[in-house]
């Protein structure tokens, strides 16, 4: 028997066994499994998106609290200083200038002594008038002696009657010369009392238009110098005759609406929206219209004990013009608009959902939004996390801002328009 060689004794090896096949078999193993992992995520994410759309997960948000309340609905309005009581002093009578006063850019007193006008003139007058005034009177008493002598004599028919009347019509006529010459010396006591200038009223006195020496006029059309009362101070408003209208309709429409006080309190902007330290108070509105610009007049008056306000400055006044009972206030990012230009919230319903509502803006007032309808208290109004939700979708509160639509939250700014 031949001998078999070692190839032919051993047995043929299973393909499995080779161990070129291993790599092969792993290699499937690995996309077999994959491909089940793959399924069952897919599957997964599939389910969480359905379930997330079908409202069982709720996304956080954070929403504020509807609440009913007093808002003051205010305007800015453009205003110039203008000085509460102005005086143009102007002579009186004619004359050179002696001496001036005062010193320019001063604060005066009412009463005080501004200009001595050269008097001499004067006071000759005021003689020469005295001394007329006194023969009128001498006049006077001998008039009146004759006709009481007259009288007498006329009872016992040694005057003639008509003699007694014309010695009566005389003293009636000196009586007269008296008076005129009275008056002829209050006349010229006048003058001379004018010849010395005071200040009309009590304020910060400008610039002097005459020096000693000059020589003025009465009554001249240029005034020896202005005198104007700051504290208190004017600060005179404007406001279109359309807006005052508007603002009325809106009243009378808006039964929870009431319109601000004669006396309303009016504020002060300086530069850089720098709020002045003190409030004014509203004077009165203009009854008539400027033809010209359309415009409106209103009156406010300010303290101004430190004389930071001076004639002619220009200032932003924000008066409140009425006030919104029982008002919604929303901040501006919780409102957008639809495709019609309709302003919408999110409002989260009784169920927990969002709900798309339509609301009616009356204006802006700071960072927020007057809301007059589609709104009613205790709803609560998505203000953060609008992008991550849609109609219908649950929600979750985080955070519930209830003071933030407060009337008084953005103090810096109460009620402004825009």
């Amino acid at each position: 028997m031949a001998p078999t060689s070692p190839s032919q004794s051993r047995p043929p090896r299973h393909p499995l066994n080779s161990s070129a096949c291993r790599p092969r078999l792993w290699s499937a193993s690995l996309l077999l499994v994959g491909a089940l992992m793959a399924g069952c995520s897919d599957g997964s994410d599939e389910a969480a998106e359905s379930q997330s759309q079908e409202g069982g997960q709720a996304t956080e948000v954070e929403a504020v609290t509807v609440k009913m309340q007093d808002v003051p609905i205010t305007s800015e309005l453009p205003g110039r200083i203008s000085a509460y009581q102005i005086a143009e002093v102007r002579p009186q009578v004619g004359g050179i200038i002696e001496s001036r006063d005062f010193t320019e850019g001063s604060e005066v007193e009412e009463g005080q002594v501004l200009y001595h006008i050269d008097a001499r003139t004067y006071r000759a007058d005021v003689a020469s008038a005295k001394a007329s005034l006194a023969r009128a009177e001498a006049s006077l008493n001998t008039s009146n002696l004759q006709a009481k002598r007259f009288k007498t004599l006329v009872a016992r028919n040694l005057v003639s009657q008509q003699d007694y009347d014309d010695a009566v019509a005389t003293v009636g006529e000196d009586r007269a010369d008296v008076a005129s010459a009275k008056a002829d010396v209050s006349s010229a006591q006048i003058n001379l009392d004018y010849t010395t200038v005071t200040s009309p009223i009590s304020g910060r006195i400008g610039k002097s238009s005459v020096t000693k020496g000059a020589l003025v006029t009465a009554s001249q059309d240029t005034s020896l110098v202005t005198v104007q009362q700051l504290d208190p101070i004017y600060v005179d408003m404007t406001q279109s005759a359309s807006e005052t209208l508007k603002l009325k309709r809106e009243l009378s429409k808006n039964g929870k609406a009431a319109a601000a006080p004669d006396k309303a309190k009016v504020e002060l902007l300086m530069d850089k929206d720098d709020p002045y330290q003190y409030q004014g108070e509203l004077q009165f509105t203009d009854i008539s219209v400027d033809e010209g610009t359309g415009m409106v007049t209103l009156r406010a008056l300010f303290p101004n004990p430190d004389t930071m306000l001076l004639p002619g400055m220009f200032v932003t006044a924000r008066m409140v013009e009425a006030v919104a009972h029982d008002a919604i206030l929303l901040p501006q990012k919780a409102v957008s608009h639809n495709d019609d230009g309709d302003a919408t919230t999110m409002v989260i319903n009784a169920e927990g959902k969002v709900e798309s509502r339509v609301v009616k803006i009356d204006r802006a007032m700071g960072n927020q939004w007057l809301v007059t309808d589609g709104l009613s208290a205790g709803e609560q109004v998505i203000t953060s996390g609008l992008q991550k939700i849609k109609a219908g979708a649950p929600v979750r509160v985080a955070k519930d801002d209830a003071t933030e639509n407060d009337a008084t939250a953005d103090a810096g700014q109460p009620g402004e328009e825009q």
